[in-house]
């Protein structure tokens, strides 16, 4: 005869797991921020590009384009 499933058990082992592989991001976290304040000019260039399209002319937000 199988034994009656115990829910609290099964329960609390997947609440391990969870609170496992959150600490283990957490820490992963962590070390990628020490690592970016120990070296911040490798840092720099870790940081996403804005690409822009050659010849694009800039214009602040506030100025509209010309219609005529």
């Amino acid at each position: 005869m199988a034994f009656k499933p115990n829910y609290n058990q099964q329960r609390s082992e997947r609440n391990r797991l969870k609170r496992e592989k959150q600490e283990a991001k957490q820490r992963e976290r962590e070390e990628a921020a020490a690592r970016r304040k120990s070296n911040p000019d490798e840092a720099a260039g870790d940081a996403p590009q804005i690409d822009q399209a050659p010849g694009a002319e800039t214009r602040p937000v506030d100025e509209e384009p010309q219609t005529r």
